[in-house]
């Protein structure tokens, strides 16, 4: 029988890329492998399995110079890559050597042939159930199983992991090789950096060897424990259960503060441990993550940015056009006139625009012009407005200014403790708190959402806007978010109260870098007598998706449908809540629609309804910012979907414990370092 060892490498590693290739002492990682599997003596051949991704020519390139074979197959169905690679070399018997393994001993692997071979079984391993250390594993099949396997299974776990088929109870006759203690526990695969600098002190230690045992490993790690210490929170075979995007998620972690660019969008926020995180494609109200997984997008929508649904062609369309034309050039892109004048006509009450790429931005923008046009420093804020100094500075000296407006648990670290005191916040519907503020503050801007998650009461709208008047201060109402939801423009055009500036964001650019910030001309025009400017605030592709997407929205009204499809959704939140029993609170524009539970669990049950949701095919939670794709066919699919889910929450209400239905941690809440 011809014995062949498959060592399963790739470039394409999701938590440590080009890992197989990385030097230790000098030497890739893939050849101290080889070289330590080459000793082993019941081996007839040794193949690197590789997949045909052009990431991994180098690797195939270098294998081959040294004298080893390397055959190259499918990416994603690595059991295929096997099988092919066996055939091609006539193996009868098959050794599964992972690349992450360059421990690998050649005795350990010599007894288990031998074993394999005396027991007369289809599979053999030293994992089903583990007692070795983690990185000496170890399985062995005949190529007839192997192929059977192949035959005989579709499920994408079993074609990516190869061997999980064989191991079905009653399938094949399966035999198991076990330490004498269970070491299970300590782990020398190479998975993360943190592995690999393991890795790289055991040979450090042991060189010039590289052919010391595992037993010599293992009287290290026991004698001088503290080179073992940094890798060990690890999970074994973690990456198993583990999605791309989780994977990504993880690495990602290590290499960007937060492990992203915007809080919203952390997976902790979401589902931690079990979030997707990223994406592939995206196409109205579908998102792809990187395992092709589809799923319908009943959450966040890219936080709002996307009315018209992910990818409208129209407006992709004339992205295009722009990109073809070219995006930026030493001149002036003429699409940032033609949408300022285009947001001036929606507003007459208006003069004069200035356009930037970001919320924070605008928001930034408009308070620099605001405090130069009324020579005051102090501001008097109600809502989100951005995470630059001016706003974050609420937060010097007391941590709780901010915690109804934004989110709790927020530190102003790096916000110069000079600007305590400019800003101040005040309550939603509190005229008189405003009224106080202005009053013992000598508050030059008033600056706030015009709705956030309650409309206006009393006149409220009308008294600041009077207030202002009055005062000489400058009113901006920010729209980065509630613009364009339930009118063609501004929401504060449904009050008919009209500011001094407002904000428009999120929704401006149907997915792409777009802001703009409007005002009164006496207002606007002290920007000229200050500095502000950015390169990137020039380029091409944002004024023109705004402006398409402008045609697009005036000509569905897509205001109408997202407000109306909200209402919907809410009462079907609401028909849920009383078929079950269950008490919930409303919140928010009908666009962008959320619910609470009246529980001291309510986290709790977001995180398990977004848990079940995922499973069955949708991001979901307990908010929707909706679009014109969530016609009344997937709203239905949703709440058919939904139902069950309500009525799992009634049984925990009733005493059933929920954390018992959690797969992971719950949701963060707020504000949270990530570690």
């Amino acid at each position: 029988m011809k014995v062949v060892a498959l060592v399963q490498a790739r470039m394409g590693s999701t938590r440590l890329p080009n890992k197989v290739m990385k030097p230790i002492g000098g030497v890739p990682m893939i050849e101290l492998l080889l070289s330590r599997l080459s000793k082993a003596k019941e081996l007839d051949q040794i193949i690197v399995a590789s997949s045909v991704d052009e990431r991994n020519q180098p690797l195939a390139e270098y294998v081959r110079k040294l004298g080893y074979a390397c055959e190259q197959g499918s990416e994603n169905d690595v059991l295929d890559r096997f099988v092919q690679a066996a055939r091609n070399h006539q193996a009868d018997m098959v050794v599964r050597i992972t690349g992450d393994c360059p421990l690998v001993d050649p005795g350990l692997v010599d007894e288990a042939i031998r074993r394999f071979k005396a027991a007369n079984v289809d599979y053999l391993s030293n994992v089903t159930p583990p007692t070795y250390p983690d990185g000496l594993d170890i399985e062995v099949c005949t190529f007839m199983a192997l192929e059977q396997a192949s035959r005989e299974t579709s499920e994408p776990f079993d074609r990516e992991h190869v061997t999980p088929y064989l191991r079905e109870p009653g399938r094949f006759k399966t035999a198991a090789m076990q330490h004498s203690q269970d070491f299970s526990a300590l782990r020398w695969t190479v998975d993360e950096p943190t592995d690999f600098a393991v890795i790289e002190k055991i040979f450090q230690h042991f060189q010039p060897r590289t052919d010391f045992s595992w037993g010599e490993v293992l009287d290290l790690q026991q004698q001088e424990p503290e080179i073992f210490h940094i890798n060990q929170h690890l999970i074994r075979n973690e990456g198993a259960a583990m999605g791309t995007g989780q994977k990504l998620w993880k690495r990602a972690k290590q290499i960007i503060p937060g492990g992203n660019m915007l809080l919203s969008k952390r997976a902790e926020m979401f589902l931690p441990d079990q979030w997707p995180a990223y994406f592939s494609k995206a196409k109205g109200c579908k998102v792809w993550d990187l395992d092709g997984n589809e799923y319908i997008d009943m959450s966040i929508m890219g936080i709002g940015t996307n009315i018209l649904g992910y990818g409208h062609p129209e407006v992709d369309d004339a992205v295009r056009k722009t990109i073809d034309a070219g995006n930026m050039s030493t001149f002036n892109c003429p699409e940032e006139v033609y949408l300022a004048e285009k947001l001036i006509e929606l507003h007459p009450w208006a003069d004069m625009a200035r356009l930037a790429r970001s919320g924070g931005e605008a928001n930034a923008v408009a308070i620099r012009i605001a405090r130069a046009a009324t020579g005051k420093d102090n501001v008097a804020i109600c809502g989100y407005h951005g995470w630059h100094d001016w706003y974050l500075s609420a937060n010097l000296g007391d941590d709780k200014n901010l915690a109804g407006h934004l989110l709790p648990g927020l530190e102003p670290n790096g916000v110069p403790q000079n600007l305590r005191g400019t800003v101040f916040p005040f309550n939603y519907n509190n005229y008189t708190e405003l009224e106080a503020l202005v009053d013992a503050h000598d508050i030059g801007v008033i600056k706030m959402e015009v709705v956030r998650n309650m409309g206006p009461e009393d006149n409220f709208l009308h008294k600041v806007r009077k207030l202002a008047t009055e005062r000489g201060i400058v009113l901006i109402f920010d729209e980065c978010t509630s613009g364009f939801r339930e009118t063609f423009g501004g929401l504060h055009k449904k009050y008919g109260v009209e500011p001094d500036m407002a904000m428009f964001g999120k929704a401006l650019g149907n997915g792409y870098g777009i802001t703009a910030t409007i005002g009164r001309r006496e207002v606007m025009e002290a920007a000229q007598t200050t500095f502000i400017s950015s390169t990137f605030w020039t380029e091409r592709i944002g004024p023109t998706a705004a402006l398409k997407t402008l045609e697009v929205m005036e000509r569905v009204k897509s205001w109408d449908t997202i407000t109306q499809t909200g209402l919907n959704i809410r009462q079907g939140w609401q028909k849920l809540a009383d078929k079950h029993d269950l008490k919930i609170d409303h919140w928010g524009l009908a666009a962008l629609t959320g619910f609470t539970f009246q529980s001291p669990n309510a986290l709790v049950y977001k995180t398990l309804i977004t848990q079940e949701m995922l499973a069955k095919g949708y991001l979901a939670g307990n908010s929707v910012y909706v679009c014109i794709d969530h016609t009344p066919e997937v709203v239905a699919g949703f709440f058919a979907a939904l139902d069950p889910i309500f009525a799992l929450i009634k049984e925990c209400e009733e005493g059933r414990d929920v954390m018992s239905l959690l797969k992971g941690p719950v949701c963060h809440g707020g504000f949270k370092r990530l570690n």
